[in-house]
């Protein structure tokens, strides 16, 4: 029988945030991570109503995956209630990435960029997909996985509970096995440090709760730019074989013949003190002294005409605008170009802000916010005006 055996969870604001929005329910054999959005407290009030309504246990189906999938579609409706209700709460809304240990299996139900991660054997394997632009665009062949990384709109987000009177989750049933640990993380931390430094801080093989604290001092240390919330749990196979005899077992391979692990790494630290104690060879050239580098007139020269051009570029960019999402999702005029420069450099800067989400246009409508068209400042105050009044798809000019 699968159990937790210990978990850990923990929710910081953030370097750059006045207030959390993020939410987390800890309570076995369910674990959830839900990330607000929206202004005025909203995002708050979305996030607690996701928490709320999946604590009071799952809902109608014949498996696992109906039944939380079900909680979560009754999750958004009460929040897309909420957000019509009230104006200051107008597309306000929240992700939701839940985990429900079983007894045999671990059933996930996902909507938004929040994610699931499994830690196995020391390799780190994400579970969910993200419901964002960015990696739509990575699916479509638009963008590469680095590229991605680094994208303006990386943290617009496709699909949530709240903006839409009806939603549908992703849902899956994973297998597990003794030792296995899941991570839940609001994307405070995905989009802050990357998979692999998150696989080297479980690598440490600390105590959880230690661990929740690392994840997110190395998210404030890379930034902080949103609130972060890590959630860990730790599981374990109960009355029975260990979950590689188990698998031995599925595949016809008789146990008793793995052969035994063996240790091939050798000891590093014994070997530099092996090496420091052999004598030097007398045939052996004296080190060489480092010769400090100079620029020469060319390279100080070839600088100057790249920070003149530098310069150029960003001051004729200043002329130029165009429409997109900033990391709420709300349609906005941008005055410059869409492009980042190396050392965090933005080459364009918001002017206006719609009360439009992203989340709630149709696809053709979405593609023309998202292409990142350059325009005048009319012409992208005119495109913004017709979304804010339902016009656009409706043969507007």
């Amino acid at each position: 029988m699968l159990r937790v055996a210990d978990h850990a969870e923990l929710t910081d604001t953030g370097r750059q945030r006045r207030a959390n929005e993020d939410a987390f329910l800890a309570r076995a054999p369910l674990f959830v991570v839900a990330d607000g959005m929206g202004g005025a407290q909203a995002g708050e009030v979305a996030s607690a109503t996701a928490i709320e309504v999946l604590s009071a246990g799952l809902g109608e189906g014949e498996s696992v995956e109906q039944q939380l999938s079900e909680s979560v579609r009754q999750a958004n409706s009460q929040i897309h209630a909420l957000s019509v209700a009230d104006d200051e709460r107008a597309g306000m809304g929240t992700t939701v990435t839940a985990a429900y240990v079983g007894e045999t299996n671990v059933t996930l139900v996902h909507v938004g960029d929040s994610r699931c991660y499994r830690w196995r054997d020391g390799a780190l394997e994400r579970l969910t997909d993200d419901h964002s632009l960015v990696e739509e665009m990575v699916r479509q062949g638009q963008l590469t996985p680095e590229q991605a990384l680094e994208h303006p709109q990386r943290s617009i987000i496709t699909r949530a509970l709240g903006p839409e009177a009806v939603v549908e989750p992703d849902a899956q049933t994973v297998g597990a096995r003794d030792g296995d640990l899941l991570l839940l993380c609001s994307d405070g931390l995905s989009t802050m440090i990357s998979d692999e430094q998150i696989a080297n801080v479980l690598a440490r093989n600390e105590p959880l709760k230690a661990t929740t604290h690392a994840l997110i001092a190395a998210a404030n240390d890379a930034g902080g730019r949103d609130n972060i919330t890590v959630v860990l749990m730790r599981l374990e196979v109960l009355g029975g074989a260990a979950a590689s005899e188990i698998e031995a077992t599925q595949v016809g391979l008789d146990v008793g013949q793995l052969p035994a692990a063996k240790a091939t790494v050798p000891d590093a630290a014994a070997a530099a003190a092996v090496e420091r104690r052999l004598p030097r060879d007398p045939r052996a050239p004296a080190a060489k002294r480092r010769r400090r580098w100079k620029p020469g007139i060319g390279t100080v020269l070839a600088l100057g005409v790249a920070a003149l051009l530098l310069s150029g570029i960003y001051f004729a960019s200043q002329a130029i605008y165009f429409v997109g999402a900033d990391r709420e999702g709300f349609v906005s005029v941008y005055q410059g170009v869409p492009y980042e420069l190396p050392l965090g450099i933005n080459l364009y800067r918001e002017d206006y802000i719609s009360g439009i989400n992203l989340s709630q246009l149709p696809v053709s409508e979405r593609t023309t916010i998202t292409e990142h068209s350059l325009r005048s400042r009319s012409d992208a105050d005119d495109l913004v005006r017709q979304l804010e009044l339902g016009r656009l798809g409706n043969g507007a000019p």
